[in-house]
């Protein structure tokens, strides 16, 4: 629940951003607009990249992170949502953005949010959180921010923003509700977030291309397309992926094929800002090698546990195909949000899963577990269902044999094995570069 999620940022201003959680989600720029006129429209104030997409927009907006921060910039980085703590949405210098700043920040928004409440105008919370994180970014004078969308792209809060270069990564179906129901449809709004002038960069195979491209020359967009193909991948595992690109050999600290994708659509982005030469292309390869990004088919090095996000079916398609022959078979807990496409997820991973324990992740959009067993069994047997998710990890890690243990299906998943990781007083071995930000979020969760 976010409430709780919440708890590590305490203050009367966070407890009554979380209270904003009740009023959903909503599409539309103009209460975003009028919030940051109030503010004093902080977004002018920074140097901004804007990414939309189904999958991979997280680790494409990780990438450039790292490779802005090797090259000297100051970096602030917007994305959702968050795994354990509200404070991951809005980072500065690859930090989380500290309790107190975080506090003071929201009391600022809090303001005039509360005015517009008056007048008949309710803010979202991530309308809030959005305006946050660029009233933060404008306050600690960051020289460039990375703005991930939240769902959709036109009407998303973040598209009130013009920035110096846009991505769309892998567009698939989700948010049918929102976004419409075919992939024509859910590219067109996703397409929104490019703007007359802006150059735009994207990888998507046709026909959502060719909706990127009919959108981008109606409105005066320069929009580039990465070729899938020429990503060569030489090598991958469980750490990082080796690739050739352009005649140029890369390593990534990311685990999984699909991150030579993800990192080089990053890398081209980039190369449309105008200091790239000077200052942006001499630091590529230290950028690559210092990207972290949590919970994206990561091992959890002292216990068999692989532990990432996805809940769409492109997402599980390439986990499955990276898990296959990085890991062989595994044993799936898996649990899903009422809105993701179970069925579709579950079809990409029953080939790799010896056996399959059923669970629902915490949130009031959860799919109950008997009904996401349900939808399993269409798949692959079940071998147990469980409301609680420690239940079904208690399950998974006796039955798992000399197999690895796979936890997917949400955000909610990756944050529900790290607390069961803390309750345990789990130490994640130092063998691993990743250990540092897992000490430090398994720290938090045990604090909570």
């Amino acid at each position: 629940m976010l409430a709780e999620r919440l708890i590590m940022s305490s203050g009367p201003n966070m407890a009554w951003y979380a209270g904003l959680s009740g009023r959903g989600m909503r599409l539309g720029l103009e209460d975003e607009t009028e919030l940051l006129e109030r503010l004093g429209r902080p977004q002018d104030g920074i140097r901004l990249i804007h990414v939309a997409g189904t999958d991979g927009k997280g680790s494409v907006c990780a990438v450039m992170e790292a490779v802005l921060r090797e090259s000297g910039y100051s970096v602030g980085m917007f994305t959702s949502p968050e795994i354990l703590r509200i404070n991951e949405s809005i980072r500065i210098g690859g930090l989380e953005i500290e309790d107190a700043d975080l506090e003071q920040i929201m009391g600022l928004v809090r303001e005039q949010a509360e005015a517009m409440a008056v007048e008949g105008r309710p803010c979202t919370s991530f309308e809030v959180l959005t305006a946050a994180a660029l009233l933060f970014f404008n306050m600690v004078s960051a020289e460039i921010a990375i703005m991930e969308v939240g769902m959709g792209g036109r009407l998303d809060s973040t598209n009130v923003i013009r920035p110096e270069v846009a991505v769309i990564n892998n567009i698939g179906i989700e948010h049918t509700r929102f976004l419409g129901s075919t992939i024509e449809e859910i590219a067109s709004e996703k397409a929104g977030i490019m703007k007359p002038g802006v150059p735009c960069v994207t990888m998507n195979p046709d026909p959502v291309f060719d909706v990127i491209r009919r959108h981008a020359e109606e409105i005066g967009c320069p929009l580039r397309r990465i070729m899938a193909e020429d990503v060569n991948v030489i090598s991958f595992g469980a750490e990082s992926v080796d690739m050739e690109y352009r005649g140029t050999v890369y390593s990534v600290q990311l685990p999984g094929r699909h991150q030579a994708r993800n990192a080089v659509l990053a890398l081209e982005a980039l190369s449309e800002l105008p200091d790239y030469e000077e200052r942006i292309l001499p630091n590529i390869h230290s950028g690559l090698e210092a990207v972290m990004w949590p919970c994206r088919m990561q091992k959890l090095m002292a216990d068999p546990i692989i532990v990432d996000v996805t809940h769409t079916v492109g997402g599980a398609r390439c986990l499955r195909e990276d898990i296959s022959e990085i890991y062989g078979d595994v044993v799936l807990v898996i649990g899903m949000l009422n809105d993701k496409d179970a069925d579709g997820v579950m079809r990409e991973l029953a080939p790799v899963c010896s056996k399959v324990f059923v669970t629902e992740p915490r949130s009031p959009r959860a799919r109950p577990a008997e009904e996401t067993a349900g939808i399993v069994g269409r798949h692959h047997e079940v071998d147990g269902t469980f409301p609680e998710f420690s239940d079904a990890m208690d399950a998974a890690m006796e039955a798992r044999g000399d197999r690895n243990v796979l936890v997917t299906g949400s955000f909610r998943m990756a944050e529900g094995v790290l607390r069961w990781l803390a309750e345990r007083s789990f130490r994640y071995s130092t063998s691993s570069r990743r250990s540092t930000w897992a000490e430090r979020i398994l720290d938090a969760a045990r604090r909570d």
